[in-house]
């Protein structure tokens, strides 16, 4: 019961896994193409031609239908030479694969994943991450032929959020061109970008004064929000009001450090969310999710989903459920520990922008009046900028067959 639980951190890939030298010897015998002791059945190597009249060179997509290929397709003559190897089919098509291509099609789930989601082996941290947060500076993202862009989005997937500093903020319009560097901005029930005081014009406890416990947003989406972006542009007449952020999946190693039957039925129970606050809404997934989300080839922990406030129905006959409570208020006392909460104090100028996939949010109450400036973000969408700045459009590309 406990094998998903132990699979569940990421690991950090070995060097090889981020190298592009490949030293693959493939072999062709009995009409069977093999490398690193793998045999390629004959359909999958046709289906994955590289050429441009299978595949277009712009879109990436593929322009035949396997389907009208015979599945007995054979191999009628094969040469290999220093990158790969040349095949002629039974059907008169000609096709190369190269080296690298035949053998990261070969590597395991957890090797094929890396580049396919974006993997980077996180740091977890706690409260003493104040003494050192990541920051990066907003002239450095806004530069189009700046290295600013790619520490930002390595700092959200090293630590799961960011500071960006020194942004204009007498208008919001800075914030908004900032968080569009990354990738379109999502729109929702709230709207796209927001740009809100705290008089409840959007029925949701964010549109308060109250203090919010550390959470994560949007757990009503069948596909929550990505990255969440806060910019403080005023704070007058009052106090209060400082952020707090808890990286979710430390404390998920901490409870499965300590209970691991608590961490397993947090990762296999679904729970349903809602947001009805508005008038002629009530949002909901379309099925339930677990607090804890694993990707199912490779074991590795990909989200955390705790929002107290807007939890429905627990996917549980109703005489069983105390089993879940026991468990989320271990899993909720792990989250409220003092060494897990880093508070900070947001003031004009920097921007707070985090992985609301792993990092939960919240904040103190406060007195006064604060305009608060943000956006939600896609997660596929930035990673997929987060892979482009990593590896480049060429090495992406040329692993979508291998993953």
């Amino acid at each position: 019961m406990l094998s998903l639980a132990r699979r569940s951190t990421i690991r950090k890939p070995s060097r090889s896994l981020q190298s592009s030298d490949v030293d693959t010897v493939i072999t062709v015998e009995d009409n069977v193409v093999k490398a690193r002791g793998v045999e390629f059945p004959n359909i999958w190597l046709r289906d994955n031609c590289q050429c441009s009249s299978c595949v277009h060179d712009a879109t990436r997509q593929r322009l035949i239908d396997i389907f009208e290929i015979p599945q007995d397709i054979s191999i009628r003559s094969s040469e290999a030479d220093a990158g790969g190897i040349n095949i002629e089919w039974s059907d008169g098509h000609k096709s190369y694969y190269k080296n690298k291509f035949l053998h990261n099609a070969t590597g395991t789930f957890r090797e094929r994943a890396i580049v396919r989601q974006g993997l980077r082996s996180p740091s977890l941290w706690g409260s003493e991450i104040k003494d050192n947060p990541p920051t990066v500076s907003y002239e450095d993202v806004i530069h189009e032929d700046s290295h600013g862009l790619y520490t930002l989005l390595s700092n959200i997937r090293t630590h799961g959020f960011t500071f960006i500093d020194s942004v204009p903020h007498t208008t919001s319009t800075p914030t908004e061109s900032l968080l569009t560097r990354i990738s379109f901005i999502r729109p929702t029930h709230y709207g796209a970008f927001y740009d809100f005081t705290a008089d409840l014009s959007s029925k949701d406890m964010a549109y308060t004064s109250v203090s919010l416990p550390a959470h994560t947003d949007t757990t009503y989406f069948s596909d929550p929000a990505g990255l969440q972006a806060f910019h403080l542009l005023s704070h007058t007449h009052g106090t209060g009001g400082a952020s707090l952020l808890v990286d979710g999946f430390k404390a998920a190693r901490d409870l499965y450090d300590e209970d691991p039957d608590a961490y397993r039925i947090l990762s296999t129970v679904n729970v349903h969310a809602h947001a009805s606050g508005n008038d002629g809404i009530s949002i909901q997934p379309y099925r339930g999710f677990p607090v804890l989300s694993h990707d199912a080839a490779t074991g590795f922990r990909v989200q955390v989903r705790w929002n107290t406030a807007d939890r429905a129905a627990i996917e549980l006959p109703v005489s069983e459920t105390g089993a879940w409570y026991s468990a989320a208020r271990k899993f909720d006392a792990v989250l409220k520990r003092q060494q897990n909460e880093y508070w900070e104090q947001l003031t004009p100028g920097r921007v707070l922008l985090f992985d609301n996939w792993r990092v939960l949010h919240g904040r103190s109450a406060f007195t006064g009046k604060r305009r608060i400036c943000g956006a939600y973000v896609n997660r596929d969408d930035w990673v997929s900028r987060w892979k482009m700045a990593r590896w480049g459009q060429e090495e992406v590309l040329g692993r979508l067959a291998a993953g």
